[in-house]
Formats: structure tokens, sequence, C-alpha cells
């Protein structure tokens, strides 16, 4: 018989499901609660490899060969990408405030003062964030012009290590964090207080995504003087194959055979697709500013435009350590949402749930808007060659 597969985001509603329901019944966990923090310190302590391993090969792959269309497509994806954050934060900041009520505003995920693990292992992280960052942008930068390939294939076998400890440990293990997280905060009584709010941020988080597509293949159009509408249309085969992959890089195949057939020449779409499948993330980007601003506003946690703005561009970076699996945007954005906006490890939970929940959506947008991208520099390459 053929194998059913149980995908990512069924298992984490199935986790939200039971923990709220077994949370509803019985009090609080201390053992779940030991997982818990035993789980977010293995997380601290990953995160910089994460970066290192993923970051490292992607610049040094992407850095190399192309000359003048190269840096234009990295501007371009990378400008759609924070341009997207401003519009999610420009949105978050005059919706949210009519949509989440001010008395959730209480330190979400807590749990009573006098529960506490049964014990704790200290794993303190080898580097922190912006050291890793700067230490994958160096070697990025060197590989992608050194001549020799030892040091070019030690990490490319770093990242296939990060990669399998991503899908044989951290996504095994994100739906029993998550319910722990969930069951803790229904049995002590925040679960429905937020609940109500989620779907609403979710809602305005998809409409995002509509909207944006729509800009972006406004702007392919005038660039192309080709009908915007029309070219969405012929996308939408590489949006609904993503729906399922929830994987850029796997859908890579389709997403080159639709910008093929929207008009853009087969060098450019063989170069600009696989390309931006790594750096162009403005649906991930779409969701984790917006759910990063609501948790904050749930939380009465003060915020300003400068701490906002910095986290965006940096996050645009951050992000392109995304690996081609489920809710590896989400993973590489911990390190930033901790250092920059201070999230704890409740708040990091709360974040890969939201995140998770709309992971397909997100996916669906990066892959759609890489055709519009694919096609603007196919209208300007004359003028980079």
């Amino acid at each position: 018989m053929k194998k059913i597969k149980f995908g990512l985001l069924p298992r984490v509603l199935l986790a939200i499901a039971v923990g709220v329901l077994m949370g509803s019944l019985l009090p609080e966990s201390r053992l779940l609660l030991t997982f818990n923090e035993l789980f977010s310190q293995f997380l601290g302590f990953f995160i910089p490899i994460l970066i290192v391993g993923l970051v490292t090969p992607s610049i040094a792959e992407i850095g190399s060969g192309a000359g003048r269309m190269l840096a234009f497509t990295a501007l371009l994806a990378y400008g759609s990408t924070v341009l997207a954050g401003f519009a999610s934060y420009f949105t978050g900041a005059t919706l949210f405030p009519r949509l989440i009520d001010p008395s959730t505003a209480t330190q979400l995920g807590s749990q009573s003062e006098a529960l506490t693990p049964y014990f704790t292992i200290n794993i303190p992280p080898i580097m922190d964030v912006m050291t890793a960052l700067v230490v994958a942008f160096m070697f990025g930068l060197a590989l992608a012009y050194m001549k020799g390939d030892m040091l070019r294939r030690a990490s490319f076998e770093l990242r296939d290590v990060v990669d399998m400890a991503i899908r044989k440990v951290v996504i095994p293990l994100l739906p029993i964090y998550i319910f722990a997280i969930f069951y803790n905060m229904t049995a002590s009584g925040e679960v429905f207080r937020v609940m109500g709010v989620f779907v609403k941020i979710i809602v305005v988080i998809f409409a995002l995504h509509i909207v944006w597509l729509v800009a972006l293949y406004l702007l392919a159009g005038g660039v192309s003087g080709k009908n915007p509408l029309k070219m969405l249309v012929t996308m939408l085969p590489a949006y609904f194959t993503a729906l399922g992959t929830q994987s850029s890089a796997a859908t890579i195949p389709v997403s080159l055979q639709q910008a093929k057939k929207m008009g853009v020449s087969d060098g450019v779409a063989g170069f600009v697709i696989p390309l931006c499948a790594t750096i162009h993330l403005s649906g991930s980007m779409l969701k984790i500013v917006a759910c990063a601003l609501a948790l904050m506003m749930m939380q009465g946690i003060e915020y300003d435009f400068a701490q906002i703005a910095g986290f965006i561009c940096m996050l645009g970076i951050t992000m392109v350590a995304a690996p081609g699996v489920p809710g590896g945007a989400i993973m590489a954005a911990l390190g930033v949402l901790t250092t920059m906006l201070g999230f704890s490890s409740a708040d990091q939970a709360l974040m890969i749930s939201l995140y998770i929940a709309m992971d397909s959506f997100g996916t669906a947008c990066n892959v759609t808007g890489d055709g519009a991208l694919a096609l603007i520099v196919d209208r300007c390459k004359g003028k980079l060659m």
C-alpha cells in the first residue's frame, strides 16, 4: 500500500489542537516544561551554526560568475524582500491596534511562578548571531572568488550537516515543542485569549500576500509591456505546487517552466529562478514581520520605527540562510528575533506556530514573485551585459 505522508502543517495543527484539548483538562506539566527548556537551549546553540552552515555556501554560490546581472538580481530580490517587510510593518501598525485587545498584553506562554523544570542543561552557543553572520559573509565572499575548492566543498558539506539536523531533529521535534507550549498556555488559561487574535492576523497576512503579488506583477508588466494579470495567471501552477511542497527549491522546475511560458528567455530563467528561490523571500518577510509585530503588541512590548527598520534589513539578509525545507525561514530568523526584538523561548514557539500555519502560502508567494523578478531582469539584460 502507498504510504500516506503526514506533512508538517497537519502535525503542527494537530499538536496545537491536542495541546489545547489536554491543557483544558489537565494541570500544567513540569515534564513538558523541562522538554521545552532543553529544546530552547538546543535551538540557541544551533542557530549560529545554522547561519554559518547555510549562509556561507549560499553567498559562495551567488557571489560569482554572472557579474552585473548577479548584482542586479540580488539587489532586486533584496529590495523586494525588504519593501515587503516595510509594507507588512505599516499595515500591521495601522490595523493591528484595532484587532488586538489590549487585555491580551500579557507574557505569552508563561507558567505559574511555582512551576519550574525538573532540571535544565546550559548549552551556550559557540558564537552569537552577529558573529555568525560576519563569519558567514567573510568566508562566503572569500569562497566566491577563490580558485581552490577544499574550503568550498567543506562549506557545502557543513550545509548538508545543518540541513540534516533541521530535517531529522528540529522539524520532527517542533510539533512536540509546540504541543508543550500550547498545553501549558491552555492550562494556565492564556491560550483562549490569544487564538482569536491569531485568526485575524492570519487573514490580514494572507491578504497582504495577494496584494504584494499583484504589485510585483504590475511592476513587471510596466517594465515589460505585458499584461500583468495574464502573467500572474501563467504562474499559478507554481503557486499551487508550492502550496503542496512548502519548499521554494522543490518548486524550481515548475517555476522555471512557467517563467519561460511568460516569455522569459531560457538563459535568464535558468539563472534567475534558482537564484531567487534562495534569496527572494518577500512572502516569508510579510509573515515574520506581521507576526512579530502582533506578538509585541499583545504583550505590550514597546517598539519604534528605527528598531523595526533595523530588524527588517537584517532579516532580509539572514533569511538567505533559509533552506529548501518547510519552516526554514523562521528557523533562520529566530536569532534575529531574539537579539534584536528580545523574543523569549515562548515567543519563538508562538512565532514558529504562526509561521508554519501559513508556511505554504508564504512559500507560494515567494516562488510566484520570482517569475515577476525574472521578467524584469530579462527586460533589463541588454543594459546589464
